[in-house]
C-alpha cells in the first residue's frame, strides 16, 4: 500500500460499482464485488488496504456483516462506507463497528476519491507506526524518537549497543535534528535512568559563569559569589551530563572539561580539591569539531575524548519517509496541548509537507503542524493553512530534476514552431512532462502541479 492502495468497491448495483471503478481506477488498484459472499472471498483471498462498501447489498445482506467479518482477518483493511441520506444512524453505527468515515448517496466522485485517499494516507500511518513499535520493542524504550526510515533504524540500533555502556558519547547533527532528545533516550534505556539527568547549554553562558555552572564555585571566588554552588557535574554525579553546542566553549573551560573526563574530577572555581565524581558525559554540537580542531580553536585531545563513540543524526530532507508519521504525531501532541479536537491534513497538505527541504529539521516541522492547527478553522488542515514558505508554485519532481528541464524541452520544440499560440504551449508542455518522466502520467501530473484526471482531459483535447 504505497503508490497504488487495494481498494475493494462493494455494491449491488452494477451502474455504480462501474462508475467507482472508471473514477478511481487511476489512484487505486480497484477490485469489485456485487455481493456480502464475494466481498468476503475476495477478503479471504487477497489483502485489502481499503474497502469501499454500500451499507446495503441486497436482501438482508449489510455492509455491517463485511466489517464485522473483517475484523476476523490478521490484516484488516480500512472502511468507508456509503448510505442514502436516510441512513446516517446506521452510518454512525458503522462507525462505532470500526468504520474510518462514511459518504451520503448520492455520491460526488471527487470527494469519494479525496474520502479514500485521506483514508489511505491514515492507513498508511498505522502500518508505520505498527512497524515501528515492532522494531524498537526488545523492551527498549525509543519514546522519545519517531520515525522508521533506514538512517533511523540505524540509529536506533547503535542507540541500544552505546546507551548500557558507560561510553562518553557525541551527538552530531544539524540544528533542530533531535538531539537532546537522542542525549534524554541514551540515558533512559541506561542503567542511570533513574539518576539525574542534567543539561548545560554551553552557547547560553559567558566564559566564567560557564565554569562555574559546570564546576560550582567557593564562597568569595569572584564578585558575586556571596556563597558557595555545586555546578552541573556534581548535580549530574552518578548520572549524565548532556553538553549542548560543545563547540561553543572557551579554551579554558576546554583544559577543565578534559581534566574532568580523563581523571573524573573536578575542582570548584575558588578551590584546589579534587572531588571525584562518577558522571557519564554525552555532548552535541551542530559544528564540524574537526574543522574547529584545525583551526585551534578546539582541543585535539579534548575532541578524541568526546569522539569515543558518535551519534550522527540524518536531516529530516534525508528521512521523506519519515515527514508524515512526524507530522501525525505533532498533530495529536498540539491538539492534545489545546484542548482541540484531533485534525487531520489532506492529501495536498502531506504532499507539500513530504516535498519541503526543511532547513529547520524536526523543530521546524512541529512548528509548521502548530501553524497548520491554529490556522485552521475546521477539522481538515489544508495547505492554505501552512506558512507561505511552504507554498511551492510548483512540486519539485522526486527524481532530482529541475521542472527548468522541462520548461528548457518546451523551449526547444517551441523555436521550431513559427506560430506559437498559449495552447500549443500547453501541449508542449504536457509532452515534454510525459517525456520526461518516461510516459507514466502520474509522475507528469505532479510535476506540472495537476490531477492526473486533469492530465487526461487535457491530453484528450
Amino acid at each position: 500500500m504505497y503508490d497504488f492502495p487495494t481498494l475493494l468497491i462493494v455494491d449491488d448495483e452494477a451502474a455504480t460499482r462501474d462508475g467507482l471503478l472508471m473514477a478511481l481506477d487511476d489512484s487505486f488498484d480497484c477490485y469489485t464485488a456485487a455481493s456480502l459472499d464475494e466481498a468476503q472471498h475476495l477478503l479471504k483471498a487477497q489483502t485489502m488496504d481499503l474497502v469501499l462498501t454500500d451499507l446495503r447489498l441486497g436482501g438482508n445482506d449489510s455492509g455491517l456483516e463485511l466489517i464485522t467479518f473483517a475484523q476476523t482477518l490478521a490484516q484488516q483493511p480500512t472502511f468507508v462506507v456509503m448510505t442514502a441520506y436516510g441512513s446516517v444512524d446506521t452510518a454512525v453505527e458503522a462507525m462505532k463497528k470500526g468504520a474510518w468515515h462514511f459518504i451520503t448517496k448520492p455520491l460526488n466522485l471527487e470527494e469519494v476519491e479525496l474520502c479514500l485517499k485521506r483514508a489511505a494516507k491514515s492507513k498508511k500511518i498505522e502500518v508505520e507506526n505498527l512497524q515501528l513499535k515492532a522494531q524498537v520493542a526488545k523492551k527498549q524504550d525509543f519514546k522519545h524518537l519517531l520515525g522508521n526510515s533506514d538512517k533511523m533504524i540505524q540509529v536506533y540500533e547503535l542507540l541500544k549497543q552505546l546507551a548500557p555502556t558507560k561510553a562518553t558519547t557525541l551527538i552530531t547533527g544539524e540544528t533542530g535534528t533531535g538531539k537532546e532528545r537522542v542525549a534524554h533516550t541514551i540515558h533512559q534505556l541506561s542503567d542511570r535512568s533513574q539518576q539525574p539527568f542534567v543539561i548545560v547549554n554551553c552557547a547560553a553562558l559567558s566564559p566564567q559563569l560557564l565554569e562555574s555552572e559546570l564546576f560550582g564555585h567557593e564562597k568569595g571566588a569572584f564578585t558575586g559569589a556571596i556563597s558557595k554552588r555545586i555546578g552541573r557535574f556534581e548535580e549530574a554525579n552518578h548520572g549524565t551530563l548532556f553538553l549542548d553546542e560543545i563547540g561553543e566553549i572557551d579554551a579554558s573551560t576546554q583544559v577543565k572539561l578534559l581534566r574532568a573526563l580523563s581523571e573524573k574530577t573536578i575542582e570548584r572555581v575558588g578551590s584546589n580539591q579534587s572531588i571525584k565524581l562518577d558522571v557519564r558525559v554525552i555532548a552535541a554540537t551542530n559544528k564540524n569539531l574537526e574543522s574547529l580542531v584545525m583551526e585551534k580553536t578546539f582541543r585535539e585531545d579534548l575532541f578524541f575524548r568526546l569522539n569515543s563513540i558518535r551519534v550522527e543524526l540524518p536531516p529530516l530532507r534525508e528521512r521523506v519517509g519519515d515527514v508524515a508519521l512526524l507530522a501525525q504525531h505533532f498533530l495529536h501532541e498540539i491538539c492534545a496541548e489545546n484542548n482541540l479536537p484531533l485534525k487531520q491534513m489532506d492529501a495536498d497538505c502531506l504532499a507539500i509537507l513530504e516535498s519541503y527541504p526543511w532547513p529547520g529539521n524536526v523543530r521546524e516541522l512541529r512548528s509548521v503542524v502548530e501553524h497548520g492547527v491554529i490556522m485552521s478553522s475546521g477539522e481538515i488542515i489544508s495547505s492554505a493553512n501552512l506558512p507561505g514558505q511552504l507554498k511551492p508554485a510548483l512540486p519539485a519532481p522526486k527524481d532530482s530534476s529541475s521542472y527548468i528541464d522541462i520548461q528548457q524541452d518546451v523551449s526547444h520544440s517551441s523555436d521550431k514552431a513559427s506560430s506559437f499560440d498559449l495552447k500549443t504551449l500547453e501541449e508542449n508542455t504536457i509532452k515534454a512532462a510525459l517525456e520526461h518522466c518516461n510516459g507514466n502520467k502520474s509522475k507528469a501530473a505532479e510535476l506540472l502541479g495537476i490531477s492526473r484526471r486533469t492530465l487526461q482531459r487535457k491530453f484528450a483535447e
